[in-house]
């Protein structure tokens, strides 16, 4: 008998297709999410070096007073607009999105549509 995978191996195998098409160059570097339950980290990766090009997440120094509780889509939202300065500042105005195998709702959709309005194109 098959056994059906948890949730966590689900979305293992989800962020593993998706990884299989969606790919960052230096052009278009690759903007990758990883939601745990109280955090939300962001990086903006190389994927031709290997090289991650900025991050921001809930537990940066400079969002540490401004977010109230970190696991809202305010503190999402947050991180967004932190990593669309970093990656603006370096030069990088388009990239790709990997949601990381979660669906595009709530915390993930919040810093997408942050660093968007922050000046991101994807």
């Amino acid at each position: 008998m098959i056994q059906k995978p948890n949730r966590k191996e689900a979305r293992v195998r989800r962020h593993r297709r998706i990884r299989s098409i969606v790919s960052g160059t230096s052009d278009r570097p690759r903007l990758c999410v990883y939601r745990s339950n109280k955090h939300i980290y962001a990086q903006v990766i190389d994927d031709t070096k290997a090289h991650t090009l900025v991050a921001a997440s809930t537990l940066d120094k400079e969002l540490q007073g401004k977010v109230g509780k970190p696991w809202t889509k305010e503190g999402a939202a947050s991180v967004g607009v932190l990593l669309a300065e970093r990656a603006k500042a370096l030069g990088v105005n388009a990239v790709v999105f990997d949601r990381g195998g979660n669906i595009y709702h709530g915390r993930i959709a919040a810093v997408a549509e942050a660093a968007r309005q922050a000046g991101l194109s994807f």
